[in-house]
């Protein structure tokens, strides 16, 4: 199974409809998908008892990651870097088993020119201690407001092909890793 998290609980996020645009390519590849989305967080995880006794509202998405044989994380960037609720989920995440081992791929979306470069790299530094196998070709989208016609989907195809070889190659990634047959 592979899971798609989205790295912001901001409503209307373009990094929500980046993840909508991978969940179609996955789609098209045979590639069964499960969505993470930072917006659908209970709001007693933000209590800080969380810290010692997670909510059961937590489990899915928790479970969502341990069941995961790749993980894709979209990311934005805000203020020179990563969303604090996509920090401070992985804070809450199970230590060493939430990431040990596990494929992980990056994404990143901003308005800026760098599109996320910044967040990205930062992650990329929290997955590697944690022991994840990192996909090394990301995606960056930059400009993310002029990227998106009115329906909301992506309209640049160099785009939305470089997204595909992405998807194309952590799927085969995950598969050479051992992580288990994503497509039939």
């Amino acid at each position: 199974m592979m899971t798609l998290l989205a790295g912001t609980n901001r409503p209307g996020s373009n990094t929500r409809r980046v993840v909508a645009e991978l969940e179609t390519i996955y789609a098209a590849l045979g590639v069964p998908v499960t969505v993470i989305d930072l917006a659908k967080l209970p709001l007693d995880v933000f209590l800080p008892s969380a810290y010692a006794e997670k909510p059961a509202g937590f489990a899915p998405f928790s479970d969502a990651i341990l069941r995961a044989s790749g993980l894709h994380v979209v990311t934005p960037e805000y203020n020179g870097g990563m969303p604090g609720v996509l920090k401070y989920f992985i804070d809450l995440l199970k230590f060493p088993e939430s990431f040990e081992r596990r494929p992980v791929c990056f994404t990143g979306v901003a308005a800026g020119m760098w599109g996320a470069l910044r967040p990205v790299e930062q992650l990329q530094a929290i997955f590697g201690y944690r022991n994840a196998y990192l996909f090394p070709e990301r995606v960056f989208i930059a400009r993310a407001f002029e990227q998106f016609n009115e329906s909301g989907r992506l309209k640049d195809e160099e785009l939305l092909g470089r997204l595909r070889a992405q998807a194309t190659g952590f799927v085969d990634f995950v598969e050479r890793l051992g992580k288990g047959k994503l497509r039939p």
